[in-house]
């Protein structure tokens, strides 16, 4: 009795031999996300096709102050997809990537993707609630054209992770609904763009969150400002950078705890362990609902529930 062979095997066998495109098919692409959260939708997007790691995934770590080392170096010549952020927040892996230059890499630079200026004040892409599915998009459709027998599969993820970031839209439509124009204050602009998706007035001055994600020295009158929409009531919430504090974050800090003014903390890369980006932005914005409506602050997040 004759055994049946399968199409691919056929053509093989009557065309050429080819063990390349065989290995090809079933070798998945080699993805790096050079944050965590990139790296995360690149997993969801490219399933079991592709195999992903992450270069800042240490939820301590100031981004800002990540050091290059020849292991990442190597990590990240062997990718053949990179997900960058760029705005100046990871523009070290550009250059790496530049030195080690592979015709067949394919690059998404998300300020690319979105269009941005190089002079866009906010980096913190991430929180914009319109990013990842762009993101999400560009992934699958780079994907099939490095795996095209899967293009379905990738094209079906996207969609699928279009679709399960509808519980974060509605915890922002609601903050909106229910507070609209809702005062805030913030050491940094990390969390930005989650807060204006919810309708809150960011009181502080941009240039002290400037000054203090970039590392200098604030004007004396912005910290002024600061204190007073602190001291005397004029916000709701103060939300801070947990991954990032120093003298004067911790001042304001202590100064809205002591005016029982609630503080909610953002991050920079995923918490970890047990969150995907979808639960991330949900806890963070579950956290300012919180704040807002009920006074309360929330402690850092830990790992996430179910």
């Amino acid at each position: 009795m004759l055994k049946s062979i399968p199409a691919v095997a056929v053509f093989c066998l009557v065309s050429a031999p080819c063990p390349a495109a065989a290995a090809a098919a079933a070798a998945p692409v080699k993805a790096v996300g050079v944050e965590t959260q990139y790296a995360d939708v690149i997993a969801q997007i490219g399933g079991r096709y592709v195999t992903v790691s992450a270069i800042i995934s240490d939820p301590n770590t100031d981004p800002h102050e990540f050091e290059l080392n020849p292991k990442i170096a190597a990590r990240l010549a062997g990718a053949q997809l990179v997900v960058e952020n760029g705005l100046g927040y990871d523009d070290w892996a550009g250059r790496m990537l530049d030195a080690a230059p592979d015709a067949q890499r394919r690059v998404i630079n998300v300020q690319r993707l979105l269009g941005l200026p190089d002079n866009t004040p906010n980096p913190h892409l991430w929180y914009d609630p319109l990013t990842m599915p762009r993101v999400a998009d560009a992934l699958a459709a780079i994907l099939a054209t490095m795996q095209p027998q899967h293009a379905d599969d990738f094209r079906a993820n996207a969609a699928r992770f279009d679709a399960s970031l509808g519980p974060w839209r509605a915890a922002l439509a609601a903050i909106k609904s229910a507070d609209p124009g809702v005062p805030v204050a913030v050491t940094e602009p990390v969390g930005d763009a989650l807060l204006t998706a919810a309708g809150a007035e960011i009181l502080t001055p941009f240039t002290l969150q400037a000054a203090i994600m970039n590392g200098t020295d604030p004007a004396p009158q912005d910290v002024a400002a600061q204190d007073l929409l602190l001291s005397g009531h004029k916000v709701r919430a103060l939300v801070y950078n947990e991954q990032v504090t120093d003298p004067l974050t911790a001042s304001f800090l202590a100064l809205a705890r002591a005016n029982h003014i609630p503080v909610v903390g953002v991050y920079e890369t995923m918490p970890a362990p047990g969150y995907d980006y979808q639960s991330w932005m949900l806890a963070e914005t579950m956290a300012l609902r919180a704040a807002v409506e009920h006074g309360q602050s929330t402690p850092p997040l830990g790992k996430a529930p179910g």
